[in-house]
């Protein structure tokens, strides 16, 4: 849904990724600069009504297993912009409001 964060879980990653403009924030309940994100991806959901932003709770069981194999972690939050299904960056750590908008910018809503 445009304008708030999904919620993205093995069962819907691959539709999720594969949207022309798609955020996801990988991250995990005890880790406090994941709390601290949600804000701003809230923020960035109601900012880039067409960009897809999501997060993936990777601490609930079963919920994300393929997403694991898929990728590797070192570092949460992680967030991947994607592309039709194309990863074309990744940043690790919280990322600020502005920094997230500049990436969104330059890499999902270029012309």
């Amino acid at each position: 849904m445009a304008g708030s964060v999904e919620d993205v879980s093995d069962e819907n990653y691959e539709e999720f990724v594969q949207a022309p403009a798609a955020v996801v924030a990988y991250g995990i309940a005890s880790c406090e600069p994941c709390i601290a994100y949600d804000p701003i991806l809230q923020e960035t959901a109601a900012r880039f009504a067409t960009v897809k932003v999501g997060k993936a709770k990777m601490h609930v069981p079963g919920r994300c297993r393929d997403i694991k194999k898929r990728h590797q972690f070192e570092t949460y939050p992680t967030t991947h912009l994607f592309s039709q299904g194309k990863l074309l960056i990744t940043r690790e750590g919280k990322v600020e409001t502005d920094e997230l908008a500049a990436l969104i910018n330059d890499h999902l809503l270029k012309s």
